[in-house]
């Protein structure tokens, strides 16, 4: 493993807490607190107020509601993101999305439905 492999994530949230890794498969209910990364495959829901990370090449297949989503891999469910959604290049997502704050890249794959939240909606 390489030194830059080995360095956490930071994000405005604090350090990513939990990977699930590429050779991980999972499926559930799945509830969190700390930022959370998912670079396998995820079948289930995902609750919680917390920030998501959706790594390139992960599959999801979820209805997702979390305080931020970033997505960077493929999500088949519909996402509810009550602070921040942003849609990396390589981000995929087939269902409908709720958001108060909307960011999409340039080669962005998105199927569905987009509703904005006003600040004060959960």
């Amino acid at each position: 493993m390489s030194k830059k492999e080995m360095q956490p994530t930071i994000t405005e949230h604090g350090v990513i807490a939990t990977i699930l890794g590429k050779e991980t498969a999972f499926s559930g209910t799945l509830a969190f607190k700390k930022p959370l990364q998912i670079s396998g495959d995820f079948t289930g829901e995902i609750i919680s107020d917390g920030y998501l990370v959706i790594s390139e090449g992960a599959r999801v297949k979820a209805n997702i509601k979390a305080g931020t989503v970033v997505v960077g891999g493929t999500i088949v469910g519909n996402v509810t993101a009550t602070q921040r959604l942003e849609m990396l290049s390589t981000g995929k997502v087939q269902g409908n999305i709720r958001t108060a704050k909307l960011q999409i890249a340039d080669g962005v794959v998105f199927d569905g439905n987009c509703e904005m939240l006003s600040s004060d909606e959960p």
